[in-house]
This record gives C-alpha cells, sequence and structure tokens, in this order.
C-alpha cells in the first residue's frame, strides 16, 4: 500500500510553481493532464522569456529560507534549486535567443504539441481549434526572440537553420501537417463534428500552415544569413548544456577518454556475438545475415504498432510477476506511429490521472517501409518497461509522497535515458536478450550511444580526431557515426544533425547510464549480503525523477 506523506511548505512551493509555470507555459497543462490555457501557447517573445525568468527568480528565493521537514523535501529542495539556478544561468547566457535545432526547438514544439492533445470530444476539438488560431501568435513571438538573438549576436548555427527550414516547409505545404490533421478530424464515437467545428478547424490549420510558410521566409531570408557557420558550441557553453541534461557535473575530458574506451568495449562485444550469429562472420557479415532473414522483418508501419505493442505488453505482465511492483495503472502502455516523419523514437508521460496513458512514439522517415524486429526488440523495452514507461509513470503513481513538480516536471535526460539504457542492459541480465540477435541489436544501439559520447564532446570541445588528423568536423563525424551504426542513411544523417544541434543531449543516456550503474554497484558494496536489486530499483525509482547528482546524495548519503 502507498504511503502518505502530509504536504510541507516546500511541497506547496513546488505546487505553487507547477501551476504558474502551467499558466505561463500551457504545453506544461497538456503535457501533465493539468486543467489551464490549454488553447493558448506560452509569449515566446524577449517579454514572455523576462516574465518567466522574474517568476524564476521568485521561486529560488522562496526555496532557499524554506525550512526542510523531512527526506523528501531535502530531495525537492535540493533539485529545484539546482534545476532553477541553472535556468538562471541559461538565460544569462542568452541561449534562449538562438533556440533552433532540428528535434526539440520552438520550431517543432509549436507543431508537436497537437500530438498530445485530446481529441475524443467535441470540447477536445474546440480546444484544438483554439489552439490553431493561436498558433500564428506564437510564431510571431519566437522570430521576434530570434530577431533579439540577431541584434545581439547570438545566433544558431547556420547547418541547423538549413536543417529545420526543411522542416518548416513541410509544414507549411497545402499537404503538410495542418491540413491533413483537420481535415481527419472526428469523434471517437464515430460521429461527424459540426459543420461550423469543422470549418473552424479548417481555417485554423491554413493559417497555422500560413504562419510556419512565414516562419520558413524569415528562417530562409533573414536567420540564415546572420546564423554562424561555427557548428561547436565551446567549452563554457557545452558545460552548462552538459548540466542540464545530466543535473550532474562531470569531467568533460575524463568521460571523452571514457567514451573512446567504451566504445571499444562495445565492438569487441559486438564482434564475440556476430560470430555466435554467423560463425567466422564480422559484425556487419552477422547484420547482412539477419536482414537476409525474412522471418525477424516487419512489412509497413501497421505491422510495426502492433509487433511494438505485444512485446511491451508481454514485458509488462512478465516482469510484474517477480522483478518490480508495477503499479496497476502503470501496466497500460500504448505504443504509436507518430504522425511526423522526422525519424525520431520517443515516450510521452502519462497525464497526472492516467486517463491518457504513457505513449511510446515512432516518428518513420519517409520511404522507410521495413523494419528489423532483432533490430528494435531492445528500443521497446527502452522506451517501455523496464524502461522510460515504468520510470516515468511510477513516479507519476506516487503522488501520495511526491509533488507535481516531483512526479512531473522533475528530473534530467540523464536520469531518464541513463535508466533506459540501464534497463536495456538489465533485460539482458534477465534472460530477456538470450537471442544472440536481440542481443546484438540490444549492442547495436549501446555502441550508437557510446559513439555519440565521443562525438558530441568531440565536436562541441574542438577535440583531435581519432584519427589525429584535426579537429572534428562535419564530415569526420558522419564517416565516424557511418560507420558505427547500422542504419540507413537518413536515420545517421539526423542523428548527426541533432547532436551538432544540440549539444549535451546525446552524451547523457550513456552517461547516465554508467553513473545508474556506479550508484547501483556502490549501493550493493555498502549492503553486501542485506542488497536486493529489486528493493534498489524500488527505491531508486520512488525518489521520482531528479537531476543526477540529487540522485546519488538521495540514495547514498
Amino acid at each position: 500500500m502507498t504511503p502518505t506523506r502530509q504536504p510541507t511548505p516546500i511541497d506547496r512551493i513546488a505546487e505553487g510553481w507547477v501551476v504558474t509555470l502551467a499558466d505561463l507555459v500551457p504545453d506544461i497543462a497538456v503535457w501533465i493532464g493539468l486543467p489551464g490555457r490549454v488553447g493558448e501557447y506560452a509569449d515566446l517573445s524577449p517579454a514572455g522569456h523576462e516574465e518567466r525568468i522574474a517568476a524564476t527568480k521568485k521561486v529560488i528565493t522562496a526555496l532557499e529560507t524554506a525550512e526542510v521537514a523531512d527526506s523528501v523535501d531535502q530531495v525537492t529542495k535540493t533539485d529545484m534549486l539546482a534545476d532553477l539556478r541553472l535556468t538562471v544561468e541559461e538565460y544569462d547566457a542568452g541561449l534562449w535567443k538562438r533556440d533552433v535545432n532540428v528535434l526539440e526547438s520552438p520550431a517543432q514544439s509549436i507543431r508537436g504539441i497537437f500530438d498530445l492533445m485530446p481529441h475524443a470530444t467535441e470540447g477536445d476539438w474546440e480546444t484544438i481549434s483554439e489552439r490553431l488560431g493561436n498558433l500564428p501568435g506564437a510564431v510571431r513571438g519566437y522570430v521576434e526572440t530570434l530577431r533579439a538573438g540577431i541584434r545581439d549576436g547570438q545566433t544558431p548555427a547556420r547547418r541547423q537553420v538549413r536543417e529545420v527550414l526543411d522542416q518548416l516547409k513541410r509544414h507549411a505545404a497545402a499537404d503538410g501537417f495542418f491540413g491533413t490533421f483537420a481535415g481527419a478530424a472526428a469523434l471517437d464515437s464515430g460521429a461527424p463534428l459540426p459543420a461550423s467545428l469543422t470549418a473552424d478547424l479548417a481555417k485554423g490549420a491554413n493559417a497555422s500552415a500560413a504562419a510556419y510558410g512565414e516562419l520558413a521566409d524569415f528562417f530562409a531570408k533573414e536567420l540564415a544569413p546572420a546564423a554562424t557557420d561555427q557548428d561547436a558550441v565551446g567549452r563554457e557553453i557545452y558545460a552548462l548544456e552538459s548540466r542540464r541534461f545530466l543535473g550532474a557535473v562531470i569531467d568533460l575530458d575524463e568521460t571523452y577518454e571514457w567514451g573512446v574506451e567504451e566504445l571499444e568495449r562495445m565492438v569487441t562485444e559486438q564482434t564475440t556475438i556476430a560470430n555466435e550469429i554467423k560463425p567466422g562472420a564480422s559484425v556487419k557479415e552477422a547484420i547482412a545475415h539477419l536482414e537476409a532473414d525474412q522471418s525477424q522483418r516487419l512489412h509497413g508501419t501497421k505491422a510495426l504498432q502492433e509487433w511494438m505493442q505485444r512485446l511491451a505488453d508481454t514485458a509488462v505482465a512478465d516482469l510484474s510477476k517477480s522483478h518490480f511492483d508495477i503499479p496497476e495503472p502503470v501496466r497500460r502502455i500504448e505504443c504509436m506511429i507518430a504522425p511526423t516523419q522526422d525519424g525520431g523514437i520517443y515516450y510521452s508521460g502519462p497525464s497526472d490521472d492516467f486517463s491518457r496513458a504513457g505513449r511510446m512514439w515512432w516518428s518513420v522517415p519517409e520511404g522507410v517501409t521495413e523494419f528489423d524486429t532483432w533490430r528494435e526488440t531492445t528500443t521497446v523495452y527502452h522506451e517501455g518497461v523496464p524502461g522510460h514507461h515504468l520510470q516515468i509513470g511510477q513516479a507519476v503513481y506516487n503522488r501520495a509522497l511526491l509533488n507535481t513538480w516531483r512526479r512531473q516536471l522533475g528530473g534530467t535526460s540523464g536520469h531518464a535515458e541513463g535508466w533506459a539504457l540501464y534497463a536495456e542492459r538489465l533485460m539482458e541480465d534477465l534472460g530477456y536478450l538470450d537471442d544472440p540477435a536481440d542481443r546484438l541489436g540490444m549492442l547495436d544501439g549501446q555502441r550508437m550511444r557510446a559513439a555519440r559520447v565521443v562525438l558530441d564532446i568531440g565536436v562541441h570541445l574542438g577535440k583531435q580526431r581519432l584519427d589525429g588528423k584535426g579537429v572534428w568536423d562535419y564530415d569526420y563525424a558522419f564517416d565516424f557515426m557511418n560507420d558505427n551504426v547500422n542504419m540507413e542513411e537518413a536515420f545517421v544523417r539526423f542523428e548527426v544533425n541533432r547532436y551538432f544541434g544540440w549539444p549535451g543531449q546525446a552524451p547523457s543516456y550513456k552517461v547516465g547510464q554508467r553513473i545508474w550503474e556506479q550508484l547501483r554497484d556502490e549501493v550493493r558494496r555498502r549492503e553486501g549480503d542485506a542488497f536486493s536489486l529489486k528493493d534498489f530499483h524500488r527505491r531508486a525509482l520512488d525518489i521520482g525523477g531528479v537531476g543526477l547528482d540529487t540522485l546519488r546524495s538521495a540514495l547514498l548519503d
């Protein structure tokens, strides 16, 4: 039975911050299923950024003087202060004025929020129509902020501007997202929408597509000429971004050298398993052998979605019997094909009341129609159970102990993605990857994550290339990544563009896994024969999403 706990003054500060954030950034209300201005957008102009940073500083002041009541409070205060103070540092560094990258910037999120908005009822579609009508204003605010960056010499890399411009043009097209989305609007019951609402949706979709067209024009005519040719952000900004994605301070140079060693270890392990699949085969030969096996191939996105759902449901059923205590609401996960074609695979958490389940999304690039199950089995464990879905779902479920900020908004990529990679290795330890083909697929992903530690730090800190011929550049990075993954070129190109534009995020997966494993091993060393892996997982996940330095202190201090 879940224990109960009386809310404290620190909990009230945290809850108040969630309410403030949900009002200032209505997307947050959509993400976590809170009522609010869900048909509106945040003010993306410089004035909006100033308002949010002023609110952030106010909460910092309140937290600094708040009394800690118990260990839960200690974690909340420590983690919130670290997060909020870093937000102020990032603001002062002007990162918000150059916020453009191929995966996670306002250029994507302004559109992407529609993927999470409910659309079962007429009221849901009225809210969507309202948001479509407000989208042009959000775009104008974003343009105003980027213009401030141009004026202040804070501009994104030209490579990112060029790649995002292609995305904007696709959304602006008559057959792009908005027209298709509004044209397919219908109630879950099957009943048609009222004609007036259908007309409003069409009007909003046209206005939204036009706004994306205007954004594309701005990117092409104003932002691209002012953008920098320098892809690398340098050590100072990279250190900030690394802290954002890990919630921990690391030695970047030591981590780079560790990444090189970890990559070599992954290659050796892959080579051994390749020989199990086909005696004497290299990794590439073993992969070619598997790719010729039609019994492990899926045809079409429908087959992919159905296979993901079956595997995810099986993992939940099996692991809940012995290895994890999985709460009933967390046992439901929905596997989805995303409405975009950007190449990403990602997870979105459940709403706070579980009325919307946690979801695994696959954004399949145009033209990709076949999928190998051996390559993707570990992906389902990574995104589902025991990966993101268990981690995030358990935190959401733990509302009797954790305030809303801790359940829904706390945490970092290093905590979440590090756990998910940790979960992949755990599934191997538990015997779910005994098939050498599935194990090779897991190592394929782990090798990619090790490679991008080296690439990401190498590029942005201007490290010497591994071949000793100058510093890291785009062509070398692409060839390096192509040599270390087995993906279609479109996937590889997208990945490399992502690393160049989102510094510090990609390494957080493997570095986060390293820290999770270090913590587990240290707890095992301290507890000796009394150590229980199941209890360790429960204790760690019950803390909820936090930075990895906070997690370390909570588990070890």
